[in-house]
């Protein structure tokens, strides 16, 4: 279960802090197995609603030769190519309440960039031995379990050129929150009746929520909406928000459903450029005359 990051994979990866925001010295945990592997991918439109939940990675060369084919004159190829030498590889930490949609979003921007990719919650599901030793992990030890998360999340901080798909208790500590702002957060903002609807339909799988098989739509949206107005507070502290809802209206779509991950990948980069532009403009106020 436990092991020092390779150093094949430490070495291709850069460490990067985002001038908005400095680290802490964070106490001493035992340390996970972090191993990026090759993804797999597809150029055609993807309905973020329909995409499966799963810790696919995603190689820091996945381009054409190795499989990709994404068309390199698309809106968002282009985008990514120009913030890609601002960015200097600094990690991409996507924050909100666990959907399908955050996850295939975090894949999407990981195959856009070249980046890694990496779900935090899988990354413990996958150490102790799968979903439901987890949960078992947590209820016997829930001290242990969060000391895990802070865990992944150092890990995960120390690293760069990784897009980072962050579980629901990121924000349970000041600690994890400065393990997350090594990095550029952004809240993927869902609208809570539709993971509702996923968690009850299709299974979803929210760590943070104790679900019974049998719990009816009702009674997940209510376990829903108290987690959010818990956490709602963390998310609001992210660098940039990208509201589903507020996409759709803007892209003059008539339903959630019609917005695609390209869709919310290109609003992403329209936002990392912002910020990139907001840091320039910071180093150059600070400079002496």
């Amino acid at each position: 279960m436990m092991g020092m990051i390779p150093a094949t994979a430490a070495a291709c990866l850069d460490s990067r802090s985002f001038a908005f925001h400095a680290s802490l010295n964070i106490p001493q945990f035992p340390t996970f197995n972090i191993i990026p592997n090759n993804p797999s991918s597809s150029s055609s439109p993807r309905r973020l609603s329909l995409r499966k939940s799963t810790a696919i990675t995603h190689s820091l060369h996945h381009d054409t030769a190795s499989g990709s084919t994404m068309d390199p004159n698309s809106p968002v190829k282009n985008k990514a190519e120009d913030i890609a030498p601002e960015l200097r590889g600094t990690s991409i930490y996507l924050v909100g309440i666990n959907s399908k949609i955050k996850t295939s979003l975090g894949e999407f921007m990981a195959e856009t960039l070249r980046y890694y990719f990496f779900d935090s919650d899988k990354l413990i599901e996958e150490a102790v031995g799968g979903s439901a030793a987890a949960r078992s992990f947590r209820e016997r030890d829930e001290k242990g379990y969060r000391e895990s998360e802070t865990e992944v999340l150092k890990q995960l901080s120390s690293m760069g050129r990784l897009v980072v798909s962050a579980g629901n208790g990121a924000f349970d500590s000041p600690t994890n929150l400065s393990l997350l702002r090594h990095g550029i957060l952004i809240w993927i903002d869902i609208p809570l009746d539709m993971i509702a609807k996923e968690a009850v339909e299709d299974g979803l799988h929210l760590p943070e929520v104790e679900l019974l098989p049998s719990a009816s739509y009702p009674e997940v949206l209510d376990q829903l909406t108290a987690l959010y107005k818990q956490m709602q507070g963390g998310y609001a502290t992210a660098d940039a928000t990208i509201s589903l809802q507020k996409l759709t209206q803007q892209l003059g779509y008539d339903s959630l459903d019609a917005v695609t991950v390209e869709d919310m990948g290109l609003e992403v980069l329209k936002e990392l450029e912002r910020l990139m532009r907001v840091k320039k403009l910071m180093e150059e106020a600070a400079r002496p005359f």
